[in-house]
């Protein structure tokens, strides 16, 4: 699938979880409440699924977000929480792939419905 500026109708927040120390030596994290950084992106619903998780069935929903490849936007990785900041809904990033080689878009399998 050809992505265009078009396409782009979501705007995204990506956010780092801070380490803090516990004051045990531990370190803790919290996602912070301000992203890092927010782009316009696509979202595409890719599949849904079931688990069962604590004896219950649980739906999950797969989406793949595609954003602008840049400076910010490669810093992204898989322990980076992304959300939609129009409706709040946050997704934990799977994987991430340049989908055509060319480092001109960046596409994140995520999965929404499960903690991040």
């Amino acid at each position: 699938m050809a992505i265009s500026a078009g396409d782009l109708r979501f705007r995204v927040g990506f956010f780092q979880r801070a380490l803090q120390s516990d004051g045990y030596g531990n370190t803790q994290s919290e996602f912070p409440d301000d992203p890092e950084f927010t782009v316009s992106a696509a979202i595409v619903p890719k599949l849904g699924g079931e688990s069962i998780q604590a004896a219950r069935l649980v739906g999950r929903k797969h989406v793949n977000i595609t954003v602008r490849s840049s400076g910010v936007t490669r810093m992204v990785s898989e322990s980076w929480k992304a959300r939609d900041m129009r409706s709040g809904v946050d997704y934990n990033i799977r994987s991430i792939i340049d989908p055509d080689g060319k480092r001109q878009w960046i596409e994140m399998l995520c999965e929404e419905g499960v903690a991040v």
